[in-house]
């Protein structure tokens, strides 16, 4: 068996503002909120690459859920882009929309540009450019 992910599930404390984040602040497509609050089954879909999905799932109904603790953010989210514009880019659109930047973007010690930001839920995110991955 070929060991892979299919969905990064990211718990929160308000589903409808990471949603309206998510969709506006990245651009990543989504049918929006779909289940049901009263079931511990309400949730959001985003689609990323190769058949990859980011959800959104209220906190306490992922706690419910699964009977696990949800808390804390001990996540990195990489988003690699193709020119260093493109990480310019996203980070001024994600200020824009409500995320934080931790740190602008920047030459990264190992030959990359890029910069770091958290979102309106507390997850950090890495936005980078690789120039060894171009071409």
């Amino acid at each position: 068996m070929q060991p892979s992910i299919s969905v990064i599930t990211l718990a929160v404390d308000d589903l409808a503002k990471a949603v309206a984040f998510y969709q506006e602040g990245l651009g990543l497509p989504t049918k929006g909120i779909v289940g049901n609050a009263e079931r511990d089954t309400q949730v959001a879909f985003f689609k990323l690459n190769n058949n990859l999905k980011l959800a959104l799932w209220p906190r306490q109904s992922l706690q419910r859920q699964t009977g696990c603790s949800v808390t804390g953010h001990g996540v990195l989210l990489s988003h690699n882009v193709a020119t260093r514009a493109d990480v310019e880019l996203i980070l001024n659109t994600v200020s824009a929309a409500g995320g934080v930047i931790n740190k602008p973007a920047h030459e990264q010690p190992w030959g990359c540009f890029g910069g770091y930001f958290t979102d309106p839920e507390g997850y950090t995110w890495e936005v980078t450019f690789n120039p060894k991955t171009v071409g």
